[in-house]
Formats: structure tokens, sequence, C-alpha cells
């Protein structure tokens, strides 16, 4: 009987190549490795003009064509359905958990503080107390007067902000180590090509979920946005699954993570312009055409999604809207730009700061112990935060009131001024002079931004999903609010100064503080993430405010560059670094004179480069080579003294396709001689079956020569996404660089560590 895939010809064995039907797992790619994008576009046009030459033979091949070029847009329908149903789920649920910590509505305790009110039959004079919402105090002593009432309700807030926090760390620990922090730096290096098993996976979307909902509740100076990105990513990732397209190329389902990212900042922020933007300028490393109106189309099912599970929370289409009754004048400018040096001055504090204090948390015995440090840092924050009321409330609340521009019938004690109603224009009231509901405002919110300054460098890279846009959002709006007064007053009682005489006469309405709130929490939000056009385009859609684009986007530049002046990361890059990821960054120039010889590998009194010979290696020599080293690939040489090289092959691919040799083809042994030519070797007769490889073997692996200039290299490596590249003189082979190399190389050059760069 004739063995499987074997001919006898002419008396001599050759074997046929068992591979032309793909195995499972060949083609793969190893957890914490960057995929070959070049070979991964590659099999996509290969699919597609396989699909598009059939669908001229049958009726049914023309409707298999058709619906595999409409997928993409199925797959971004069910990604902004289940993106934005989650996002409602997580608003809806944080916000009656978050007002849970202070009371209890009677009426049905399903209900948070402001739906409560909302359902409320009575009348009641303040907007923030109702008969059916009780303190913990009212529900267990029956009054919510003096110390014991104010001592009970801080102790249940404290209570239920660790009970929060910590089951939201156990379940991190527990179930999905990757649910924890933003999020948005494995995502951006997932994007460029790395791989991570089970960061987008479904255990860590339902833990995340759950998480983040508690994180939030806790009151702890995080946010839900940058997480909700990985929640959205996480959808797209499971929902890739259903297509095949998607699930087998590692290309294409990138595609779909960037349309998934800029859905989980319209869903974050009601932003979908911007969340395109967003996935454009700050995530995504491959964004065609296509992806664009992909993402945009997925970013509004989103939206709409969830707006209609949660039309009255801040889900609706304007997050933080505002309605300033004056326009800006061109000398605002400079304290505009003195909110952009803060926000820049802010930005390179924290992230020197933060990437600090996660290098110590790393480093020593602090990381070993993630639940205390959650506790300790819970039980500050809500220490500090209860005796305050602009620290008590929610950070969005928060947001929302320094961003309000006072009228007749607001309440706030930001808005109590000394009345003078005499020169009322309908809702537009002049600038007046400050009562003493706003001095205490002041001082107050000079607290909240020092707490919230520090605060938030500790918490940022905890255990527990956290977000950074809107505590940094919330920074910014204090200090603008804080200056947007400090001038109102100024303009009041100075307004015969030359910088006003001209524009803001007395009793005039010029100085809006609201609005330095809103530039402010642009600038420090520029400072951390180094975004602008999309970080202009999301406060824009957050708030309504088309008119104030060109003080937001001097605010976002002036805080890029101061920042940059400071360190050129932003936080998510430096996070990248800090966990060595292997992201090459696009928007970086390399100006240094070396050649791909200074990089290559081996170096000088280093080992030769190992290589496998296309045909005069066994089994058994493979497999050595295989165990003896950790590359992730080989090139293939005509032979040890010639050096002519055949092309690249993959341990992965090498591994799988021995293994399954093995156990399917007869008469394969460890002396078997494994070739990767089109025609078998001449051997003895009585030489064992020999194994084909030619089908894994990449016969055009991307080259350079040793004379070519390392900025070429590292340009070929960003625009292509390769994981590494041959160097040859005269056509022989000398080495090898890897995109580690090329990362090792920058970090090199620019005084970093370059053993800092721990994947491939």
């Amino acid at each position: 009987m004739v063995p499987v895939g074997l001919q006898w010809m002419n008396g001599t064995s050759t074997m046929m190549d068992f591979l032309e039907e793909p195995l499972p797992g060949v083609g793969t790619y190893e957890d914490f490795n960057t995929i070959d994008w070049v070979r991964e576009k590659s099999r996509d046009r290969d699919r597609h003009r396989e699909i598009t030459s059939r669908s001229k033979e049958s009726t049914w091949a023309l409707i298999h064509s058709v619906s595999d070029a409409f997928s993409g847009w199925l797959l971004m329908l069910l990604i902004g359905l289940l993106a934005g149903s989650l996002a409602g789920l997580i608003d809806i649920s944080a916000h009656w958990m978050t007002d849970l910590k202070e009371g209890v509505c009677l009426a049905g305790f399903w209900f948070n503080h402001e739906h409560c009110c909302w359902k409320s039959n009575t009348t009641f004079t303040d907007r923030d107390k109702c008969p059916e919402w009780k303190s913990w105090s009212q529900l267990i002593l029956g009054h919510g007067e003096g110390a014991f009432a104010y001592i009970l309700n801080y102790f249940m807030y404290v209570v239920w902000a660790l009970l929060f926090s910590l089951l939201a760390v156990l379940l991190v620990k527990g179930f999905a180590p990757y649910a924890c922090g933003s999020g948005i730096p494995e995502i951006k290096t997932i994007l460029s090509g790395f791989i991570i098993r089970g960061y987008l996976g479904k255990w860590t979307l339902i833990i995340k979920t759950i998480t983040l909902v508690l994180a939030v509740s806790s009151g702890l100076s995080l946010g839900k946005e940058g997480p909700l990105v990985h929640v959205a990513c996480c959808c797209g990732n499971i929902l890739c699954h259903l297509f095949t397209k998607y699930r087998k190329n590692e290309a294409k389902r990138r595609e779909v993570l960037s349309a998934a990212a800029a859905a989980g900042v319209s869903v974050a922020f009601g932003a979908p312009i911007g969340g395109v933007l967003f996935s454009l300028e700050e995530v995504s490393y491959y964004f065609p055409l296509k992806t664009l109106w992909r993402s945009f189309f997925a970013a509004l099912v989103a939206a709409f999604t969830l707006r209609s599970i949660n039309p009255f929370g801040n889900s609706r289409l304007v997050l933080f809207y505002v309605e300033f009754h004056m326009p800006w004048h061109l000398l605002e400018l400079v304290p505009f730009i003195l909110l952009g040096i803060f926000g820049g001055l802010w930005g390179a504090f924290f992230i020197r700061s933060n990437i600090a204090w996660c290098r110590r948390r790393k480093t020593t015995k602090l990381g070993k112990y993630p639940v205390l440090e959650v506790f300790v840092v819970t039980a500050i924050t809500a220490l500090l935060a209860f005796p305050n009321e602009y620290t008590r409330m929610s950070t969005s609340e928060l947001i929302s009131e320094l961003f309000n521009d006072c009228g007749i019938l607001d309440s706030s004690k930001l808005c109590e001024y000394v009345n003078d109603f005499n020169s009322t224009k309908g809702d537009d009231l002049p600038d007046r002079a400050a009562g003493p509901g706003v001095y205490t405002a002041m001082w107050q919110l000079a607290l909240a931004l020092i707490m919230k300054v520090f605060i938030t460098i500790f918490t940022f890279g905890m255990k527990v999903p956290s977000g950074l846009f809107i505590p940094s959002m919330a920074v910014g709006a204090i200090a603008g609010r804080l200056l947007g007064v400090a001038m109102e007053q100024l303009a009041y009682y100075h307004h015969d100064w030359a910088i006003f005489s001209g524009w803001c006469s007395q009793g005039a309405d010029c100085i809006t503080p609201g609005l330095y709130a809103m530039v402010g929490a642009a600038a420090c939000l520029g400072g951390v993430t180094r975004m602008t056009v999309s970080l202009v385009v999301i406060m824009f859609e957050l708030t309504g405010g088309l008119e104030y684009i060109v003080p937001l986007m001097a605010a976002a530049m002036t805080s890029k560059w101061v920042a940059d002046a400071i360190g050129r990361e932003g936080i998510y890059d430096a996070h990248i670094r800090l966990n060595g990821y292997p992201f090459l960054e696009a928007k970086e120039e390399f100006s240094h004179k070396t050649l791909a010889m200074d990089v290559m590998r081996p170096r000088r009194n280093d080992p030769p480069l190992t290589v496998i010979t296309q045909d005069s290696m066994t089994v058994e020599d493979v497999e050595s080579i295989i165990n003896e080293t950790t590359y992730s690939g080989y090139p293939v040489v005509v032979s040890r003294e010639s050096q002519r090289l055949v092309g690249f092959v993959l341990r992965r691919d090498l591994i799988i396709s021995i293994e399954n040799a093995r156990k399917k083809q007869d008469g394969i042994v460890s002396t078997s001689v494994i070739y990767f030519t089109d025609h078998s070797p001449p051997l003895p007769p009585s030489s064992p079956s020999m194994l084909k490889l030619r089908s894994i073997l990449d016969l055009s692996p991307f080259t350079v020569t040793d004379q070519t200039p390392m900025e070429i290299v590292v340009d070929i490596f960003r625009k292509l996404g390769l994981r590494q590249c041959l160097v040859t003189h005269n056509g022989k082979l000398l080495g090898i660089i890897t995109k580690k190399d090329v990362l090792k190389h920058i970090a090199q050059l620019a005084n970093q560590d370059p053993d800092s760069i721990l994947f491939n």
C-alpha cells in the first residue's frame, strides 16, 4: 500500500506537498507577537480576487460576492447596537449607584436622585431635595440635621465607596486582569499589529462592563470614557467571529477595531464625528478611506442606540450643553492662551508623576498588593471628597455645573451674585459683584482643584477600569472657572482700564466664566493626551458651542506646544513605553545617520545567524533549532556555504506543520529530510520519506542592503507594518532586523533604556 502523499518515481521517494490544503493554525500568530501586515493584506487580495472570479460562474457565487461586500456594513451596525446598548446600561447603572452613596428613593429604590425627583407629585423649592428622596440619616435616624446625621451620611458615603471599589478590583483580579486601566494604550498597540490574546475577549468585556460601573460609582477620580473605547473594541472583536473574512484575517480585523474605537468615543461623549477623528488621529495605525465611512456609521448607530436607551441621562446628543449669551472678544485670547499654558504644564506634570508612580508600582512590592492599593486610595478619596460638595458630586455633574452660564433662576452657589436686574434684558445678566456664595464656591473649587490634581496621579493605572478624559477635563474646568470669575470681577470693578474700555462698559455682560471653564477643560485634556483637531471637534459636539472653536483651538494648540516642549509623549504613548509594547510611532521623525548594518543581528562577536537550509536539514535538525532558540522565524538559505537567500519561514508554522506531518503522513521520522524547493533533492532509495514545506515559505521576504540608511528602514517598518526585514550584501544573507531591534535602536539614540522594549 502506498503511504498517503508518497509517490515512487524512478526508484526514489518524493513527497507531494501535504500542505496544499491549509492546516488549522498555519498562518496565525503566537501571543505577544506582531502580525505581518504585508502577508495579511496579500491574503485578503487573493481572497477577494477568488470571490470576484467565482461570482461570474453562478448565481449563488454572485450572491456570496454581494453578501461578502455588504458584511462590513452589517458588522458596523451590530457593533454600534451592542456598544450603544452596553454604554446605556453602564450610564444608567453608574448614575444610580453613585447616588446610592448618599441616599435612596422611597418611590422605587431603582430610581437615581434626579429621576426620583422627576417622579415626585409634590411641590418642593430646592431642585436637589424632594420628599421621595431620603438621605441615609433621614432613613435611619428620621432626620437629616445635626452633627450625628452628618457623621452618619459621611460614614455611609465612605462605606459604599469602599464596597464598590473593592468589588471592582476583586472581580478584575479574579476573572479578567486585562479589564483594568483605560485600555487605550493597549488598543493603540493592538491596532498597530500586536497580538494580546484575551485583551478583547468575552470575559474581559463582561468584567470590564461590570467593574466600570463599580469604579465610577465609587467616586474615584476616574472616568468611564477611555474604558468605553475598550468595551466597544471588545464588542468589535467578538462580533468579528461571525464573519469569515474578519475572523481569519488580522489586518481586516484591525479595520473593524478602528471603527469600534470610534463608536466607543461616540458613546462616551455623544460625539460621532469626534469619535472618528479620535480613532484616526490618536489610536489607528491603518485607516483606509472605507474604514472612515464605516467608522462614522458605527459611531452614529452607537450614539443613537445609547440615546434611545437612556434619553434623559448623559446620553443626550449634547453631553454638556451650553448656551452662552455673549460672544467672546479678541482680547480674551490672552487668558485663553494662559489656560492653554496651564493645561500643557498640568499635562506634562501629570504624565511624569503618573509614570513615575506606575514604574514604582511595577518595580516594588506595591504592585503585589493591588487590592490594598485600591482600598487606600478609595478611602483617602472618599474622606477628602465628602466635606466638599464639588468633589462629592460626580465629576460629570461638576463639569456640567462649571460650564453653566448663570441665569436668573440658577440656585447654584456659583451664581450667587449681588443682584441688579435694572439692566437685565431677557436672559442676559450683566457682570455683577460676586456675592458670598461665589466666594465660598471659589475656595471650595480651589481645594477641589488641588485634590484632583494629586489624587488622579495615584488613581490612573490602578487595577480597576479607569479613564482619564473626565478627570483631566474637571481639572481644566475648575481652573478655567476660577480664572473666568476673576476676569469677570476684574472687568466689573475696573471697566475703565484700557484692556476693557473698548468692549466692556459698566453694566454690560462681557465675561462668561462658563466659557473659560470649557476652554480650560479642553486645554488640560489636550495637555495630557496631545489631541488637537479631534479634541476641538469633541468639545464642540459635547457642548454644541460651534462659535467657540477658535478659543478651543488656541488653548488646545498652546497646551500641546507647552507639553511637547517638556516631554514629547502623551499619556498613552508613555504607558505604551512603560509596558514595553512594540509600538512604532508614525508621527516621530528619525533623523540619525545610522545604517542597517549598525542595527542588524548578529552583531560583532555574536554567534552566527540561525538559518535553515532549503533541502539538506532533517526534521531532527529543524526541531533542535526550534527548541534551542526563541526566534519567531528563520531565514531559509540555499546552503550554509553560499548563504544565498531563498525565503523566510515562521516558527509557529514550522511547529504546526511538522507535528501534523508526524501524525498524518506515513514515514515521517526524525531523519526525514525537509525541503522547501519545488522538486525533492536526490536521495538513496532507502531514505525515509521527505517532508515538503514549500507552501509555508515566504518567498518574497522584505530585504535591504547593509548600507541602507536606518531612516529609510524605519520608514519601511512604519509604512508597511513589517515584523522583520533581512539584510543582504551582494545577494548574500548577512543578518536580520526585527521591529524590536528598530525600537531598541530608537530608544538608545533617545538616551532611554533599550531593554524596556519587551516584545517583538
